[in-house]
């Protein structure tokens, strides 16, 4: 079985609905692909993309959020010029915003592995390993999708939402680097209370390169799932 071929393309900081509509463009076009050649006796695997990206402030809540967790109001939303988008995505609210790194795989897991749980798993792994090289201890927690840090109260700097459709996916990373997190105070982030967010700059002490963090991160996953990265 060959390698399968990842485009990556960095948007830069991009509306989040913009990115959202593109991420929704190369899911359909895979899936188009895949049923047309359902019945193809030799069938052409699509090309896989990864998006990389910062947002301008805004909340966004999944298909099975609660939208109490949205703390702030509509003139609240203004006064901190933040937007607010229900998605198509697993798990609850989350916030991005400038300083974050934000990852959207749109992979066709027929050519790496069918298996969802796994697929979170390595997008885990591949924070976590990021996180290591820049010397913080990231960690998962029973029950709970994400990486954290682990502490008294724990500290999430990562958060993970998905959705999938025929194995291809969508949506994804949410990565603390040198994230605003006063933000997170309008939520309740993730729909988990008595838990605290935290970034590597909080972590560390010092605001990071982002492009720095991101090659790391690109070069993890590349490792994790295995790929060829293409033009």
């Amino acid at each position: 079985m060959s390698l399968p071929f990842v485009k990556h393309t960095d948007l830069g900081t991009v509306d989040y609905k913009e990115a959202w509509d593109y991420q929704g463009v190369l899911f359909n076009e895979i899936i188009q692909q895949k049923i047309s050649e359902k019945d193809v006796e030799h069938k052409s695997n699509p090309l896989n993309h990864l998006i990389t990206c910062q947002h301008p402030h805004v909340f966004t809540i999944g298909k099975s959020g609660n939208e109490s967790n949205l703390l702030a109001n509509e003139k609240d939303l203004d006064a901190m010029e933040a937007t607010f988008y229900k998605i198509n995505r697993g798990g609850d609210i989350t916030y991005h915003g400038p300083g974050q790194l934000v990852v959207y795989p749109i992979f066709d897991l027929d050519q790496f592995f069918t298996d969802i749980h796994k697929y979170m798993r390595f997008l885990e792994e591949s924070v976590i390993l990021t996180l290591l090289d820049f010397g913080i201890t990231g960690t998962r927690m029973e029950g709970l999708t994400g990486v954290w840090i682990a502490d008294e109260i724990p500290r999430k700097i990562c958060a993970f939402g998905v959705k999938s459709s025929r194995w291809v996916t969508m949506h994804g990373i949410g990565f603390n680097v040198n994230t605003d997190l006063s933000y997170f105070d309008s939520i309740v982030p993730c729909g988990i209370t008595g838990k605290e967010v935290t970034s590597m700059k909080q972590e560390i002490g010092t605001t990071l390169d982002l492009q720095e963090v991101q090659s790391r991160l690109l070069y993890h996953l590349k490792t994790l799932f295995g790929y060829v990265e293409t033009e």
